[in-house]
C-alpha cells in the first residue's frame, strides 16, 4: 500500500506541474504574443477577464496542488534514490509560485485596480505598466516550471516501476 501510495503521489504531481507547465507555456507562445497585436483597450479588457476566468477551483488544484503533492511524494519517498530529483521539482515549483505572488499577482491586481476597461481613460498607459513584465516574468516561470515537470519525469524514471 505504501508502494502505492509513493507511486500515486509522484505521478499526480508530474500531471499537475505538468498541467502548470503547459499552462505558463500556452501563455508565453500563444497568449501572450496575440494580445501583443491587439490594440491597448483589447489588450486591457482581454487580461482583466483572464484574470478573472483563471481564479477557479480547476486552476486551484494544478496551483497549489503541485506543490502540496510534490511535498508529499518527497515524504513517501524518503531513502529513495529518486529523492533528490523530487526536493529539486518541489523547489522549482515554489520558485514558480514566488514569481507568480510576488510579480504577477500585483501586476494583475494593478491591472483590475484600473477599473472596467471599456472605461478607461488610459489603457495604453494601463498596458504599459503591465504587459513587459508580466510577459518577461511568465516566460521565467515557464522556464522554471518546466525544468520542475523534467525533474519529476527524471525522478519517475529513476525510481523505476514498482
Amino acid at each position: 500500500m505504501a508502494e502505492t501510495l509513493a507511486v500515486a503521489s509522484l505521478l499526480a504531481a508530474t500531471i499537475t506541474v505538468g498541467l502548470m507547465a503547459g499552462l505558463y507555456y500556452a501563455f508565453t507562445i500563444s497568449v501572450m504574443p496575440g494580445l501583443a497585436r491587439a490594440g491597448d483597450q483589447v489588450f486591457v479588457a482581454a487580461m482583466w477577464q483572464i484574470n478573472r476566468a483563471i481564479l477557479n477551483g480547476w486552476f486551484a488544484i494544478g496551483f497549489g496542488g503541485s506543490a502540496v503533492l510534490a511535498a508529499i511524494a518527497a515524504v513517501l519517498h524518503l531513502g529513495d534514490p529518486s529523492l533528490p530529483w523530487i526536493i529539486a521539482a518541489l523547489v522549482l515549483y515554489v520558485s514558480t509560485l514566488v514569481i507568480t505572488f510576488g510579480v504577477n499577482v500585483p501586476l494583475n491586481n494593478a491591472l483590475d485596480a484600473s477599473g472596467d476597461p471599456a472605461r478607461s481613460p488610459d489603457a495604453a498607459a494601463v498596458r504599459a505598466a503591465f504587459e513587459t513584465r508580466w510577459v518577461r516574468w511568465n516566460n521565467a516561470r515557464t522556464l522554471v516550471c518546466v525544468l520542475a515537470l523534467g525533474c519529476l519525469a527524471w525522478a519517475l524514471l529513476v525510481r523505476g516501476a514498482p
